[in-house]
């Protein structure tokens, strides 16, 4: 019976972080121009498809492998005894499978922020197999597959570092071997405004997102049987992506003498970002704290991201990297004792009498899982730029990457016109 419930309670989250990919497409599309909007639309299926076969071939043994170490899972491949449930298992192996494959799904999709409008379509397609099979394993293992990382007692409930710190690194990798946009700086370093197509549609799929998060952090409990727990991690989740959007909302207020809508959608993700590691380790009160700092560090870091030339058109640096690593860096100051206890990882934070030490194993996770991520992206990208190539020519640029790399447009008939 409890198994069986377990079940549908983890298939639903599974559902909804899925369906997380439609949030995706709509705000990655509406962010970007009218003259990509069908490719960044369509790559996302493709590479969620990707992603899928080989997480089941290797993706999943590298995390939970029975016979792994300290730094990587190993064996059970290709689906593993996907119809044998171990005696007291709280959930069955074949749920569990697919709830985390719709996260590196996510992972992926953060990454790709740094890809957007230029990148090749052959270049998405390697680096897919490539993310889903080698860098997100490695650091989900560190910390939930019982890595090193895991070892420390790093907290990470729902997946700040794993899923969202190694999706940002990889798209700073890609952004700065990719180059930015052409026209999106001029000569003197000033940066001109690329307006993304249709504020509705990003707005539409920030919604989408949040909704999904549930998902993806009340889900993490795995078991439906306690649903008082279940219930203060969404909580906590809609409490941190509330004070995030209020915060950045505000923030852009004061300091462009107008309230930005784009600001106050990236302050919703980076609110819901930041609670992701510590929705179920924190009180209330201190969910609201972590999304409202989540929301000004996301406006402060997409003006530096700005300035240093970094050309991020979907903020993922921002939102996915920087306040993932404030929410990660939350846990050491705001887990409470009592709670650390409850879920069984690391210890209460600064705040509640624990001194620095979880603090500084979830500093130590940052520096690790980030390090790597881009260590390895930014290998792998290098090593097919000098190959293959990893950007598109400045004429297909120019024309539009639904155009050059799908033959047809998201938007024909406007298209059309516009090119009369």
């Amino acid at each position: 019976m409890e198994l069986g419930l377990n079940g549908i309670w983890t298939m639903l989250g599974a559902i909804l972080v899925l369906f997380m990919q439609c949030g995706f497409i709509m705000l990655e599309a509406g962010s970007t121009r009218m003259k990509n909007a069908g490719h960044i639309a369509g790559k996302t299926v493709f590479t969620v498809g990707i992603v899928s076969i080989v997480f089941w071939a290797v993706g999943y043994a590298f995390i939970f492998g029975s016979g792994g170490n300290g730094l990587l899972g190993w064996g059970d491949y290709f689906g593993f005894d996907a119809m044998t449930v171990s005696e007291g298992a709280v959930v069955a192996p074949t749920v569990m499978f697919i709830f985390q494959l719709s996260f590196a799904a996510i992972s992926m999709s953060v990454a790709w922020g740094g890809f957007a409008e230029r990148a090749k379509l052959s270049v998405y397609l390697i680096f897919a197999v490539l993310f889903s099979a080698i860098i997100y394993p490695v650091v989900a293992h560190w910390i939930w597959g019982g890595g090193w990382l895991a070892e420390h007692g790093k907290q990470d409930f729902a997946g700040s570092t794993v899923v969202h710190l190694t999706g940002a690194m990889a798209a700073l990798a890609a952004t700065l071997l990719l180059k930015p946009r052409l026209g999106k700086y001029n000569a003197n370093g000033t940066a001109n405004y690329m307006p993304g197509h249709n504020q509705v549609f990003s707005t539409l799929g920030v919604m989408l997102l949040w909704i999904g998060w549930f998902g993806f952090n009340a889900g993490s409990t795995i078991t439906a049987g306690d649903g008082s727990f279940f219930g203060f991690v969404a909580l906590n989740t809609q409490l941190g992506a509330a004070g995030g959007a209020i915060a950045a909302l505000i923030l852009s207020w004061m300091v462009l003498g107008k309230s930005d809508i784009g600001a106050m959608l990236n302050g919703a993700l980076a609110g819901l970002v930041a609670i992701t590691a510590s929705c179920a380790f924190v009180e209330s009160w201190a969910a609201i704290v972590i999304g409202v700092v989540a929301g000004i560090v996301v406006v402060l870091s997409m003006q530096f991201f700005e300035k240093m030339r970094i050309d991020d058109p979907i903020y993922a640096l921002s939102a996915h990297g920087a306040a993932g690593v404030w929410g990660t860096l939350s846990n050491g100051l705001f887990a409470t004792p009592e709670l650390a206890e409850k879920v069984g990882v690391g210890k209460a934070g600064l705040f509640y009498g624990g001194g620095f030490e979880q603090l500084g194993v979830q500093a130590l996770g940052i520096v690790a899982c980030g390090a790597f991520a881009f260590a390895v992206s930014y290998g792998i990208l290098y090593v097919l730029k000098k190959t293959i190539g990893i950007r598109v020519s400045e004429e297909q640029e120019i024309v539009g990457l639904d155009m050059s790399e799908h033959g047809s447009y998201g938007y024909p008939e406007q298209m059309k016109v516009k090119s009369m």
